[in-house]
């Protein structure tokens, strides 16, 4: 792509999200939020493959709708009310349709279906802004809204993304996909606690952020798509294979590691919140999520495929090793020791 115009559709997102995040009127979340989705497009469907035409072609439709919704429960929050102020959503009807559209944007279940496919049909870098930057605004949303949203209906939506974003993820073996249940399944997570306490989804959603980052680097440096090609990575860059493999043992939040800190939490404020059923229902499907990471985490440790393979072993990647992904990496793995810190910042 030209430069001039990565330029231009980077900076457009930067924008986009600002305006959402920073914004007090409907109307102007919303045309951050269509700011985001028109900048996103051409990132997505740039490789002119077929299957990233019909990913581009999913993602604006999806988007498109949920916006829509967006618009219609602000219009009849404004006009039962006289607000259009963001924080005084207070009309049921128009909570509900929020709570809809906004659970469309993110991909939660049951709008799920458009996450995975537009993801595999996208390069690694763009599967990055979706999972990362492009989740911002929609969350920044529900945070500002979350004390006039239904408890409940959360809890419900949170429980499902959470057993789905699990066992849909259970059979994939192309790793766009996986990583796609794995952000369902987060979200799951980010959405339950955000009716009690909503600091603690903005600090999941950071540090889900940050090792999502890291594990899409060093699969875009290693040039790795299927676990088939992982099995046969490890001889390219030994050294980020290792740690790619405590990334993903973070991401399926097993202590002592970084990712276990936001679960730690969020269990802990749901049983404060006399939720201990929904803590250990959400606790116990995130071990079938537990179940794909370690799959993952085992081919990336393996040296031989336990199978005949037909991609050629490579010695070496040719592409220059991004320092960035040093440092996130060490923040996925080691960040747990500064949990005594959380409960000065909530």
């Amino acid at each position: 792509m030209n430069p001039q115009a990565n330029l231009i559709f980077t900076t457009s997102l930067l924008l986009g999200t600002t305006i959402t995040i920073s914004s007090h009127h409907w109307i102007m979340a919303w045309a951050g939020l269509e700011i985001n989705t028109l900048a996103i497009l051409p990132l997505i469907s740039k490789s002119h493959h077929p299957r990233a035409i019909e990913a581009a072609t999913k993602y604006f439709l999806t988007q498109a709708a949920a916006s829509a919704l967006v618009l219609f429960s602000s219009m009849t929050n404004a006009w039962q009310t006289g607000q259009w102020d963001i924080t005084q959503l207070s009309h049921p009807t128009s909570c509900l349709i929020l709570t809809s559209a906004i659970a469309m944007k993110l991909g939660l279940v049951p709008f799920h279906f458009w996450f995975p496919e537009v993801l595999q049909g996208s390069p690694l870098t763009t599967g990055l802004l979706l999972s990362t930057i492009m989740k911002l605004p929609p969350i920044a949303l529900l945070y500002m809204t979350s004390p006039s949203l239904n408890p409940t209906l959360l809890t419900t939506l949170a429980i499902l993304s959470a057993a789905l974003g699990g066992w849909m993820g259970l059979n994939q073996t192309q790793i766009r996909k996986i990583l796609a249940f794995s952000s369902i399944s987060h979200l799951g997570w980010m959405t339950i606690i955000i009716a009690y306490n909503p600091k603690l989804t903005l600090i999941n959603f950071y540090l889900y952020a940050t090792m999502t980052t890291a594990v899409f680097l060093t699969l875009n440096t290693t040039n790795v798509l299927k676990l088939s090609t992982l099995m046969t990575a490890w001889t390219k860059t030994p050294p980020l294979n290792a740690m790619l493999l405590l990334t993903l043992l973070s991401l399926a939040g097993l202590p002592p590691l970084t990712g276990f800190l936001p679960k730690w939490l969020i269990i802990q404020e749901l049983t404060k919140q006399d939720m201990a059923l929904a803590a250990t229902l959400i606790s116990l499907l995130s071990l079938l999520s537990l179940f794909f990471y370690l799959r993952l985490a085992y081919c990336t440790t393996i040296t031989l495929p336990p199978h005949t393979t037909n991609h050629m072993k490579q010695w070496r990647t040719n592409k220059p090793t991004n320092a960035s992904i040093a440092i996130l990496t060490t923040m996925s793995i080691m960040l747990l020791p500064l949990s005594p810190m959380i409960p000065t910042l909530i």
